[in-house]
């Protein structure tokens, strides 16, 4: 079948009825921008959500790309230029570009885009080289305090939750967050290289995405950012426990393009509540530890204004702006 003909049944069988939302609203082609370089936790989400969008026949096909730098402001710079009313466009996003966007004192405006989905919550893991001469949080804690700035902090872009949480843990223990040196990679595949080549002092990220590294002996773990230890990593402790008060996680979510209008929106997120329940979508949960935590709509348009609104807050009493 020529593709002009397979469009033509795809719309007439939209037209019926006979396929989902999201087949209609997007044709053929569904196209999910990745603000972020291939190989961390935005290339993983969209790639996965992509999967589960065709296995649970809420899109005909979906392409990527990949567009990373500046905790995602680099694409999402031309996904408000160029996508404005293309209900055939998605951008994986979270709370790194709310931060990003903060510390950058970014002229750009996120909600300009179409909030669509939270899909995610994770928590970040920090680890240190498996031939660091530093042994626990404790070490890192001890050399902080004596020199900030000889700690070298990996992660992801500034502004990211890795980011706050180091500057948080700084100013908790009585160092100067100010003074923390912290290194940003553009993606996770980055952040994992220079980690496992002890460029850096202790890296940080979601435990998914340093899960096969601390299983290979080759990450050691040594403290997490949640309020109580993570199901896939037991006997690593909370900060809290370590007597250090520094709790903050990470999510993440879609947004659809600029002036779309509300039909289409409701055909997305429609498509993004079907996949959200699909065997697909729970196997990806499973297997990179994802916490699911999906949130539609207008209710996730709130969420994002506080969200803006909290780390603003908790960035400001840190020194990171």
């Amino acid at each position: 079948m020529q593709r002009k003909q397979f469009i033509a049944t795809l719309a007439a069988l939209a037209a019926t009825g006979a396929l989902p939302g999201a087949w209609a609203q997007a044709g053929a082609n569904l196209k999910m921008l990745i603000p972020a370089n291939p190989g961390g936790g935005w290339d993983l989400t969209g790639r996965s959500l992509g999967k589960a969008l065709l296995d649970a026949k809420q899109a005909a096909t979906v392409t990527y790309e990949n567009k990373g730098g500046a905790a995602g402001a680099l694409g999402l710079a031309p996904f408000l230029a160029t996508s404005k009313g293309d209900g055939a466009q998605m951008m994986v996003m979270g709370a790194v570009m709310l931060g990003g966007l903060i510390t950058s004192r970014s002229p750009l405006n996120l909600m300009q885009a179409t909030p669509l989905a939270r899909l995610t919550s994770e928590y970040n893991v920090f680890v240190l080289p498996a031939k660091s001469p530093l042994k626990s949080m404790q070490d890192v804690v001890a050399q902080l305090k004596r020199d900030p700035g000889s700690v070298k902090w990996g992660g992801g872009s500034r502004g990211s939750t890795e980011h706050i949480a180091a500057a948080m843990l700084a100013r908790a223990v009585g160092a100067d967050p100010s003074k923390i040196n912290y290194v940003a990679f553009r993606g996770g595949g980055e952040a994992v290289a220079a980690i496992l080549g002890g460029n850096v002092t202790v890296g940080g990220s979601g435990l998914s995405e340093f899960a096969e590294y601390i299983a290979a002996g080759k990450m050691k773990p040594i403290a997490v950012t949640s309020d109580k230890r993570l199901p896939g990593a037991p006997d690593v402790p909370t900060l809290k426990e370590l007597g250090i008060d520094v709790e903050i996680g990470n999510w993440r979510g879609v947004f659809g393009a600029p002036g779309i209008t509300a039909a289409q929106r409701k055909a997305l997120i429609d498509a993004i509540t079907v996949t959200a329940r699909s065997p697909s979508w729970q196997e990806a949960l499973q297997k990179n530890q994802w916490s699911p935590a999906l949130l539609t709509g207008d209710a996730f348009t709130e969420f994002v204004d506080r969200e803006f609104a909290s780390l603003r807050a908790i960035m400001v009493k840190s020194g990171m702006v």
